[in-house]
């Protein structure tokens, strides 16, 4: 029985309509590794991301169905209705992140990642709307990869935006195409760096070298699920999934080359090296590598956070490991070290994790479908 049902139990959970909770859902509070937790059971299907609104509200996306809003309590969505049907909804894939304009409050402008195609031939896509109560109106495609790709694994998608308003997009290598994360005449295993038209900043660190694609900020990437920037310092950070091992968290610094899968400290899944080198001169080294893997998801930044204990460390979700891992920074060894292993006991995979307008950390549970509130 999933959580959501156990909550709500089944004769109810069996009546309610595809959009939105009959009543609203108690929330489950609990004392779990330290901290206080509130868990919310608003009826989110692969929730995948989720941006803030400034009335309180949430949008979150919806791997598979599209984007909701979700009350400011976190009991019930409403489905946001315009996007676009050409969504590769499938395995990994689907819609991605959500990211709000700089700006949203005078414009109302969002941002969707999604994988645009069939699954025999497809982009990672970035669409542009402008939020008018439960629709999105005016929605533009303002970006999609130069590389047709078929499947429906390692899709990036992941966005942040930087103080210049410009923003940061992962692409993931494909799986079946990871040697192109090593050509810069590719999109794939890349991060991007656009603007707000989708279109390359005159300063991007490849911008007129031969074979090079414009768009390009860092290359050597296998598939990042979370992208995060520090407010204080601006430094950004990204980790990504390894295959079996070698999970990374690394500094991202414009032009710079992160290795995958020339070298890696990860396996491939029939046991055999990626590569003979875990590192190697040309490529960036990691801040933190995990053997074996957790699978990454999610990755805030803790500043202005309500547990002042944690100012300047990071969360990251873990699928596979189906907790909540707390970093601090190790000045002697400049590495991330894990202070914490948190809600492990909840058998959660943990899809995003980000901190609230009001300091509160938010979570969301890929597969219940719950939003926690963590204080």
């Amino acid at each position: 029985m999933s959580r959501l049902a156990f909550l709500l139990g089944p004769a109810l959970l069996l009546s309610l309509p595809a959009c939105s909770l009959a009543q609203p859902v108690p929330a489950q509070e609990q004392q779990a590794s330290g901290v206080s937790v509130t868990r919310h059971a608003p009826g989110l299907d692969n929730p995948w991301s989720i941006a803030f609104l400034p009335d309180g509200a949430m949008l979150v996306t919806e791997k598979f169905d599209g984007l909701v809003r979700v009350d400011a309590e976190a009991k019930a969505k409403t489905r946001i209705a315009g996007l676009p049907k050409d969504v590769v909804a499938s395995g990994q894939s689907g819609w991605l992140d959500v990211v709000l304009d700089p700006d949203f409050a005078a414009n109302r402008t969002l941002y969707l990642a999604y994988l645009r195609g069939s699954k025999a031939a497809n982009r990672l896509a970035v669409l542009k709307g402008r939020l008018e109560g439960d629709a999105l109106a005016e929605t533009k495609l303002i970006f999609e990869t130069a590389d047709v790709r078929k499947g429906d694994y390692h899709p990036g998608g992941r966005m942040v935006f930087l103080a210049d308003k410009t923003f940061l997009l992962s692409v993931g290598d494909g799986f079946a195409y990871r040697d192109k994360a090593q050509d810069p005449g590719s999109h794939l295993g890349k991060i991007l760096r656009l603007d707000r038209d989708g279109k390359a900043p005159a300063d991007n660190p490849f911008i007129g070298k031969a074979g090079a694609l414009a768009e390009v900020y860092t290359l050597g990437h296998r598939n990042i699920q979370g992208l995060a920037l520090d407010p204080e310092t601006k430094t950004v950070w990204a980790h990504e999934h390894g295959p079996m091992g070698g999970d990374e968290i690394n500094r991202i610094t414009p032009g710079t080359n992160y290795g995958w899968p020339r070298v890696s400290h990860g396996l491939n899944y029939d046991g055999s090296k990626v590569s003979d080198l875990k590192t190697a001169p040309g490529f960036a080294e990691a801040q933190k590598i995990w053997v074996p893997s957790i699978a990454p998801s999610g990755l805030a930044v803790l500043r202005g956070v309500a547990r002042k204990e944690w100012e300047g460390q990071m969360l990251v979700g873990a699928l596979s490991g189906s907790m909540i891992v707390r970093l601090r920074w190790n000045e002697t060894t400049q590495q991330w070290d894990e202070a914490d292993r948190m809600f492990a006991d909840f058998g959660e995979r943990i899809r995003d994790v980000r901190v609230a307008p009001d300091g509160s950390v938010v979570v969301l549970a890929d597969g219940s479908g719950e939003l926690w509130r963590v204080k």
